[in-house]
Order: structure tokens, then C-alpha cells, then sequence
């Protein structure tokens, strides 16, 4: 097997001129204009970061937990997987009540463009009533349109590591925050634990254009790192393409959310939520999370080829659909039961012989 590290790609360097071009953007008002001489050394020192590429500016050794302690880490990485780990003892700990995720995959919010909240969380609201009724249980939203809505709230892109090699792609994701390409309030480290935390995970989306939504698909990419991500980048010192492609050899592929149960409910206005909740179905199952049963897996369609402008009143109507979401959280509430009182899925003691 030929692991050499291939190399051809169009240069993205840019010059001080664009840099500065491009810095200035985030100032455009003018009410900046009063303290532009602060700018100009900021900006002085931006790019010398930029120049130098201190992605991590403030690093410390990794320590006793690492193949390699004396390795410099970014401080930011390692308070990421220290909120990762309190995490996962949370979600082992049996005396804490059942922990559920819902997530809002759309990008739609009164309080940005659109003007009028989403169906979607209308949905939600029905999936939370239920969830309520059960005192076991503590429900959190993890509402995906703060994306369009809040300032600084970003999901930066995944950079496709896992495709150099699984021991690239490191648990939790390392490539952000990158300060020297600007590339920060990247909300990924807040929402990993969230995912570790659950016992159950219920995506409650529209289809757009056949396909999930922006902000729900930038989530969806950056859990790469959760299905055979590496917790340890000093075995790779960093990001060394050449070293994680030797050490690809054997790796094991952890799974780092396996046998968390889901739901996925789909809604759309003529085409597409099919296709979509079986995507979303399917990408759940190869991270080995397991499917809570036939009626948490929901798609259906809202006002089918009704005009937009009356979809909420379309909904309005169709009561069936809001029975549906609460059947689908019941059976994700049931199944999380039977999770936690240690129930196995059928062939979960099987080995993968494709990880990939």
C-alpha cells in the first residue's frame, strides 16, 4: 500500500493588500471610522499571525493522558475534551435522569430574515410537551437556526482529514479554532458534548433542495471526528499527514457515540423527506447509534403543494402530524429505557470487518 502524502493544489496564500482588504470588511460602518489608528495595529497584528500561521497561539504540554506528554497543545483543544470527558461520565452515570437532545435543523427564525418562526419548531414544542411528562427525563434543544440568527455563532466546514486518514481526524475536531486564518467562534466544542451527554437524539428537520439543511449538514460533517476520530493528536504530532497515514495500519475506528438511540422526523412541502430521513437514518446507524423503532422515524409532508405563504395555517390542520412527533418521542423515550437498563442491540457484539 503506497501512503505517500499527495501535493499539487493551487497556492491560497493571499498578500497584505487583500489581507487588509479583507480584515477592514468586519468594519464597514462607520462608526469605526473614530478608531481606525486601533485598527491599523490590530490589524499589524493579525497579520503577523496570519504570516507566522499561529493557529494555536497559547499551547501548553499535553501531559500523562498522551502517547507523547511533552507534546505543545492548544489549551483550547484540551478544555474542548476535558468538557468531552465530564460528558461521557454523565452519560454513564445511572442515577442522573435520561438525557435527550433535540435538534432544530433549520436554519428559519423570526428573528433574522424569514420574519416568522419555523414549523419545525413548532414541531419541537410538541416533541418538548411530551418529553416533559415524563419526570425521568431532561430534554435540551439544540436549535441549529442561532446559525443564521446570532452574532458570532458559526459552524465552520469540515476540512476532510478523515479522507487523508482516520488518525487525522482527531476527537474532538483540532482544526478549529484556527486563529491565524480567523477561523474562531466555531460552535462545534460546545455541541460535542451535548451529543455525549445524550442518551437519546432526536433531529427534527426540514428538507431542502433534497437534501438537509445548511446548518444542519455543516453539524453533520464536523461529527466525522466522532465515528473513528483520534482522541490523541500527539500520535500523529498534530496535523502530520505522513505520520497518521503510517499509523492508519490497524487503527481500531472508536466509536465514540455508539449505542445512543434515535429519532428522526422529516417535514416537507412535495419532495424529498424521504429521501432525507433515510439519509439522516442511515448516517446515524454508521456512527452505530441505533434506531429507536418504526414510529420514531417520521417523514411526512405540510400543506403538499400549497402555497408558502399559508404553511403555518396548513399546520395548523394537520393535528395527525403533531400525534406522530409525540408517538415518535414516547418510542425514543422507551428505547433509551431499555438502553440504559443495558439492553443490547441485535449483533452489537459483532465486529465491522469494513470500518470506515
Amino acid at each position: 500500500m503506497t501512503s505517500d502524502v499527495r501535493k499539487g493544489m493551487p497556492e491560497t496564500k493571499i498578500d497584505k493588500k487583500a489581507f487588509r482588504r479583507r480584515f477592514y470588511q468586519a468594519f464597514y460602518d462607520p462608526a469605526f471610522d473614530t478608531v481606525k489608528p486601533e485598527l491599523d495595529r490590530a490589524m499589524e497584528l493579525a497579520w503577523n499571525a496570519y504570516e507566522e500561521g499561529r493557529k494555536a497561539p497559547r499551547t501548553c504540554p499535553a501531559g500523562p493522558d498522551f502517547a507523547d506528554p511533552t507534546y505543545d497543545m492548544s489549551v483550547e483543544w484540551l478544555a474542548a475534551r476535558d468538557a468531552i470527558k465530564a460528558a461521557e461520565q454523565a452519560h454513564r452515570d445511572s442515577s442522573r435522569p435520561a438525557r435527550i437532545l433535540i435538534i432544530n435543523g433549520s436554519p428559519r427564525s423570526e428573528h433574522t430574515c424569514p420574519g416568522e418562526m419555523s414549523k419545525t419548531h413548532r414541531l419541537i414544542e410538541s416533541a418538548q410537551q411530551e418529553f416533559a411528562r415524563e419526570p425521568g427525563t431532561e430534554c435540551e434543544v439544540l436549535d441549529l437556526s442561532r446559525l443564521t440568527s446570532e452574532y458570532g455563532r458559526q459552524i465552520h466546514p469540515c476540512k476532510a482529514c478523515f479522507s487523508t486518514a482516520p488518525t487525522l481526524c482527531h476527537w474532538p475536531c483540532s482544526c478549529y479554532p484556527n486563529h491565524a486564518l480567523g477561523q474562531v467562534h466555531d460552535w462545534m466544542n460546545d455541541i460535542y458534548p451535548k451529543w455525549v451527554a445524550a442518551h437519546g437524539i432526536m433531529i427534527i428537520t426540514p428538507v431542502h433542495w433534497y437534501q438537509a439543511p445548511t446548518t444542519l449538514k455543516l453539524m453533520m460533517d464536523r461529527l466525522v471526528c466522532a465515528d473513528g476520530g483520534n482522541p490523541d493528536p500527539t500520535t500523529t504530532h498534530g496535523k502530520n499527514a505522513q505520520h497518521a497515514k503510517e499509523l492508519e495500519a490497524g487503527w481500531h475506528y472508536p466509536r465514540h457515540l455508539s449505542d445512543r438511540v434515535f429519532s428522526v422526523v422529516v417535514h416537507g412541502d412535495s419532495a424529498g423527506a424521504e429521501n432525507l430521513r433515510r439519509m439522516l437514518t442511515d448516517w446515524l446507524t454508521d456512527m452505530e447509534l441505533r434506531p429507536a423503532g418504526d414510529a420514531a422515524l417520521v417523514d411526512r409532508y405540510i400543506g403538499y403543494y400549497r402555497p408558502y405563504a399559508t404553511s403555518h395555517a396548513d399546520l395548523d390542520k394537520e393535528q395527525a402530524i403533531f400525534a406522530e412527533v409525540q408517538n415518535a418521542a414516547i418510542t425514543l423515550r422507551e428505547a433509551v429505557t431499555r438502553y440504559r437498563a443495558g439492553e443490547k442491540a441485535p449483533g452489537s457484539s459483532l465486529r465491522d470487518p469494513r470500518p470506515k
